[in-house]
């Protein structure tokens, strides 16, 4: 398998009160607080029919992630036996793509509220999807 690089970039910037990742929730059930999206201006655009109360997925990267670290013991917990990271949460691991489900509380122009976003002040973000119905609601 060819070890290829890929190019991401960053669209914009989480705001939060959460500065130290000891002080984050491990998990969104955890109840991260409420955060400000803000997005580089060449990206408002994409954020046209975004609503509040929508939930949307939201993809970023985690830049304080140890990128070398293939498993660990479960929420850090040490009586946990150990198991590889693509079996967790864990925001160490080889490409730290943080995936978040949350609800827009508000849009103004590039910056978007969002509710319960347990990343760090400053986290990268990458993208936002929609959450999709299951298959048979409408």
């Amino acid at each position: 398998m060819a070890n290829q690089d890929y190019r991401v970039r960053a669209i914009g910037r989480v705001e939060s009160p959460l500065l130290d990742r000891a002080d984050a929730p491990k998990q969104d059930d955890e109840g991260g607080p409420d955060a400000w999206l803000v997005f580089e201006p060449s990206m408002v655009r994409g954020l046209r029919d975004l609503d509040v109360g929508q939930e949307v997925l939201l993809l970023t990267w985690l830049d304080r992630a140890d990128r070398e670290v293939l498993a660990v013991h479960p929420r850090g917990d040490l009586s946990r036996p150990e198991t590889g990271v693509f079996a967790t949460r864990s925001p160490d691991r080889p490409n730290p793509i943080g995936l978040h489900r949350v609800t827009i509380l508000a849009v103004d122009g590039p910056r978007v509220r969002v509710s319960g976003l347990e990343a760090l002040d400053g986290t990268p973000v990458l993208d936002v999807k929609p959450v999709l119905p299951q298959s048979g609601e409408r």
